[in-house]
């Protein structure tokens, strides 16, 4: 479903990513691993288009999405539940998921919505209430819920339990599980690694903006001391 060969991506002048390559098969869940300022991030928001790609390519569906604008993306597929949730805090949940759905056509969106909170029961409660109100938990589900609103065939998501109650982190995990079981593609960049390593396929892990190790994810979990090396000793 993706491939991404020589990615050269950063900020102006800065380049934060150099030539990192790796593929995602239709349905798989790839983790992106690494210590902070390992480039993990960055690597996610050029696949989303918000960071600039200085080289490389990145096909999508075998499409060349390299050039393509984050709208263009989102309406072949490609969906990011960002790093801090990024919600407009002063709209309601209702708001916010609709905003989510902006590039679909609107006769979906109860549909879409139904869809959203069938996962995520808590937010019925919330629907009404200002997104900068809830707790970050909640915050997270309207986060991921958003980017459902967009019936994505990749969702890409950054931090899942940063900052989260563990009993959060175990509501998004089991959302994400069921939404694995429908056959949606995933990237998760996370510092959990006991919890990232229960849902993804296969790892990537990054050091300095560069690939540095890459394997399944039993490879991974009978490797401790190779993830160790570059997370930093993050579990």
């Amino acid at each position: 479903m993706l491939e991404v060969k020589d990615l050269v991506c950063g900020y102006g002048h800065l380049v934060a990513v150099h030539g990192v390559s790796f593929s995602v098969a239709k349905g798989e869940a790839l983790a992106i691993l690494g210590a902070n300022g390992a480039g993990k991030t960055s690597t996610l928001m050029a696949l989303a288009g918000h960071v600039e790609v200085k080289g490389g390519s990145i096909t999508f569906a075998d499409e060349d999405v390299t050039r393509a604008s984050p709208m263009q993306r989102c309406g072949r597929g490609i969906a990011i539940t960002p790093e801090g949730r990024r919600l407009f805090s002063d709209m309601t949940v209702r708001e916010n998921l609709i905003v989510g759905g902006y590039s679909r056509a609107g006769a979906r969106t109860k549909a879409n919505m139904e869809h959203v909170l069938e996962l995520f029961p808590r937010l019925k409660e919330r629907l009404h209430n200002r997104a900068g109100g809830l707790s970050g938990g909640e915050q997270q589900m309207v986060s991921i819920g958003r980017a459902m609103m967009a019936e994505p065939k990749l969702l890409l998501i950054d931090e899942v339990s940063l900052g989260l109650m563990p009993k959060n982190v175990d509501i998004c995990y089991e959302a994400l599980d069921k939404l694995r079981s429908t056959g949606l593609t995933l990237i998760l960049v996370e510092q959990s690694l006991s919890r990232v390593l229960s849902i993804a396929d296969r790892v990537c892990v990054l050091d300095s903006g560069t690939l540095a190790w890459s394997g399944s994810a039993s490879e991974a979990r009978g490797n401790p001391e190779i993830l160790d090396a570059y997370m930093g000793g993050a579990h």
